[in-house]
């Protein structure tokens, strides 16, 4: 059997329900697809920042990126 959740609704959150529920979906159906999006869209997030972190470097390009900034800035072109 399903655990039961109880949430308090504000304006916008039933604005929402109301988009969410206008093609007859029930309000549980709706909230349950909506808590699955939601849960599917962090960990595909946490899965990106992952293979970001995992991405190789390269290899430095002897620029220093503050160095340049700082000429810029002088004047020192």
């Amino acid at each position: 059997m399903a655990d039961t959740i109880t949430i308090r609704t504000d304006a916008e959150t039933e604005h929402a329900l109301a988009v969410l529920t206008s093609d007859g979906v029930s309000r549980s159906a709706a909230i349950r697809a909506a808590v699955l999006a939601a849960a599917e869209r962090k960990e595909r997030l946490a899965d990106m920042q992952l293979a970001v972190l995992a991405m190789p470097l390269g290899e430095p390009d002897g620029v220093n990126l503050a160095d340049e900034i700082a000429r810029e800035r002088s004047g020192d072109l």
